[in-house]
């Protein structure tokens, strides 16, 4: 059931239902609790005690005062679990949540049982770009050329800026305020692989197969760097398996946790 918590003077909205172990999400840039909710009814179901925040600046959550990096938002974490007094938990991380939850992970291991990274966007080399972000970074480099252009402006320029965000597979960024513009680009500054070396708590890595915002050869570098950690993929699905199948993921994150490592 959705609750209320005040933490660092903001409003924020959380999701906490079932008994049992305690598993803590954290989901990805533009998501919210209401994206895992599906997952979370499977799981909470399967006796465990599921609790998942709206992350500041998202879904029923006030948004920071100030734009935040990644240390913030890990802050604002380990604040609100401990409020809830919540300790030795299964931790899962979605993409910008995956990122998190690996630098907690390195950082704060006696908190965390065992580790999920779902398309984690661990992975941020500046040098590497997608088809679809060099197809937008070209049209983005036009829309510099005739900046100055007061039709283009006023007319071309208004429908290119968001089909190239779109194109370059970060609309999220476009509608964002502000504070959470330069929130996205702190966050998203900061490559996280050199965390994955001092992981070793017993870590699962599931992945969509045809996920092209956090490449599936991202889920192949995580799992060679975390010594001993499971790679699954699910098939037929992109970034977002928890909305497209929620009862295969749920599936997997259960055999996880019980299993004994």
């Amino acid at each position: 059931m959705n609750k209320k918590i005040k933490i660092q003077g903001l409003d924020i909205n959380y999701i906490e239902k079932g008994q049992g172990k305690a598993l803590v999400i954290l989901h990805g840039w533009g998501g919210s609790s209401k994206s895992w909710e599906n997952v979370i009814n499977l799981l909470s179901n399967n006796k465990y005690r599921v609790i998942c925040p709206d992350l500041p600046g998202f879904g029923e959550s006030d948004s920071p005062k100030k734009s935040w990096n990644i240390n913030e938002y890990i802050r604002f974490v380990l604040e609100f679990l401990k409020i809830l007094e919540v300790e030795d938990f299964v931790l899962l991380g979605h993409s910008f949540g995956g990122g998190l939850s690996t630098k907690i992970t390195a950082d704060y291991p006696r908190l965390v049982q065992k580790l999920i990274l779902c398309d984690a966007a661990v992975v941020r080399a500046k040098e590497r770009l997608n088809l679809r972000q060099k197809v937008a970074k070209s049209c983005s480099f036009m829309t510099k050329i005739f900046a100055n252009n007061e039709f283009y402006k006023n007319n071309v320029q208004k429908k290119l800026r968001p089909l190239i965000y779109k194109i370059a597979g970060t609309n999220d960024y476009y509608k964002a305020n502000e504070t959470m513009k330069e929130t996205f680009k702190k966050v998203f500054a900061e490559d996280l692989r050199a965390y994955l070396t001092y992981i070793k708590k017993p870590t699962l890595v599931v992945w969509g197969e045809k996920d092209i915002t956090t490449p599936i050869e991202d889920a192949y570098t995580i799992k060679n760097i975390i010594d001993g950690a499971e790679l699954t993929i699910i098939k037929e699905v992109a970034h977002s398996p928890h909305i497209k199948k929620p009862e295969e993921l749920a599936k997997i994150i259960t055999e996880f946790i019980n299993r004994k490592i």
